[in-house]
């Protein structure tokens, strides 16, 4: 499979299969689309009133190499592997804890409805947390390094248990050969000198809540007596930052209806020193004022072909900057599992609730279908978790003529069953934003790489 689109000046091809990518002059680029259907003579035929007959020729020779090598055009060498996919065994490799159904901010857009989770405020204990990190280490068999993140709500409310949990796995490493990576999700408001030093010394990632432009920001993310959040975190957030020397954490914003020019709100986080960044598409309901619609889809598309022109503009003036959407590995990118299954919930990821029990991921928290089990007992719903295992982009219709099956690994299970009622589909309005992101992504790389 072949994809061949244009972004800001470039011609690019991408060879689906392979991985390669090939910037191209415009006969060649016209050579490509016909290749595959016509004869040589028949190409030159066609695009002579375009092109110079000797440029036509040239570029089928090099298109024919391209091939030849298994650059262009190349096999499928993933779907025949699927059978031994199915069959891998069941290692969890991490953990998302819910350390607190609970928040101190009330954002409009939040699936977890203010950290309650379609149930009850609650703080996990550290009984409950022990025994979670105790069903990892029994569950990860061959596996050292394993992945725990401190979630919510805002699991900064439940300080405490975090400390003693961090504390606790330390001391499990030494006797299971294992290494814990733990993380941390904070909207900021109770960041102070103690979390930061802790958080500097035990967190592998801090990802830090924020969604852009003051007054985007505390539209959507205001305390619950309406007052704004941005002028209480930012300075916090970028005192966080400097100590992590600008590394190992990332600020996480939402776009949403309201603010379609989104690019700004990456551009003043930028502004602000941040140099990782990540603001994401609102996954909302249609009937959400604030949800995206379809008609949204051109406005979206024009605000990522800026934000890339623009990153690439501030990386020749020396003022780089990460954007999480656009970080992609040309050469090496994710192992095959990755590829076809992306984030393995439930299957190798689990979120955990404050009183124990295990749902596929953190969005499924509270939907009583998809409970897997709990953190004594163990998986018992084992039928759903073979069904996750099943998840993959040659299992969804969707996704299997798609160029972006391999960098996207066919989506948000998630976001496919509140959209379409199973996990086997795909969010629609995500796919097509995500398509976007991987060509504006591969463009950067292109244009990077003229640089000396």
């Amino acid at each position: 499979m072949v994809h061949q689109y244009k972004n800001n000046g470039y011609n690019l091809v991408l060879d689906v299969d392979s991985g390669a990518v090939h910037v191209v002059d415009e006969v060649t680029y016209d050579v490509v689309s016909l290749f595959k259907e016509n004869t040589e003579e028949e190409i030159i035929s066609i695009l002579k009133g375009t092109y110079p007959e000797t440029e036509i020729a040239e570029s089928y020779g090099e298109v024919r190499e391209l091939v030849e090598k298994g650059e262009l055009f190349s096999e499928d060498s993933y779907e025949g592997y699927m059978e031994q996919f199915k069959d891998r065994p069941t290692v969890v490799k991490a953990l998302c804890l819910h350390i607190a159904h609970d928040c101190n901010l009330a954002c409009r857009y939040c699936f977890a409805e203010e950290g309650e989770y379609h149930g009850r405020r609650a703080l996990m204990s550290f009984e409950v947390g022990k025994a979670a990190l105790d069903f990892l280490i029994a569950n990860s068999g061959n596996r050292r390094n394993l992945e725990v993140d401190f979630f919510g709500g805002e699991p900064l409310l439940n300080f405490g248990v975090v400390k003693q949990l961090v504390e606790y796995g330390r001391k499990q490493e030494k006797l299971h050969d294992k290494r814990f990576r733990f993380t941390l999700t904070t909207n900021g408001v109770l960041l102070n000198d103690e979390v930061m030093e802790f958080v500097n010394r035990e967190m592998a990632n801090v990802v830090l809540s924020i969604d852009g432009r003051k007054e985007v920001n505390d539209r959507m993310r205001p305390f619950r007596g309406g007052a704004g959040s941005y002028d209480l975190i930012v300075p916090k957030f970028q005192k966080l930052a400097e100590s992590r020397k600008q590394d190992k954490y990332y600020v996480r914003g939402t776009f949403t209806h309201n603010n379609l020019d989104f690019s700004k709100d990456v551009l003043h986080l930028a502004d602000l020193g941040f140099r990782q960044i990540s603001v994401e598409p609102v996954v909302a309901q249609p009937e959400e004022g604030y949800a995206l619609r379809e008609e949204d889809l051109p406005r979206l598309f024009e605000e990522y072909d800026k934000l890339a022109i623009e990153m690439v503009k501030r990386h020749r003036e020396g003022k780089a900057f990460n954007f999480f959407h656009f970080m992609i590995d040309l050469e090496g990118g994710p192992c095959v599992a990755k590829r076809l299954s992306g984030c393995g919930s439930g299957t190798e990821y689990l979120a955990v609730t404050p009183w124990g029990d295990f749902y596929p991921c953190h969005q499924f928290v509270g939907d009583e279908g998809f409970l897997m089990g709990n953190v004594t007992e163990g998986i018992k719903n084992t039928r759903m978790r073979d069904e996750f295992k099943s998840c993959n982009v040659y299992a969804k219709e969707k996704c299997r003529d798609c160029f972006a099956k391999f960098y996207c690994s066919g989506g948000c299970a998630a976001n496919s069953y509140h959209f379409h009622g199973n996990i086997m589909d795909a969010y629609d309005i995500g796919c097509e934003l995500q398509k976007k992101r991987i060509e504006c992504a591969i463009m950067i790389k292109a244009a990077l790489a003229e640089e000396p």
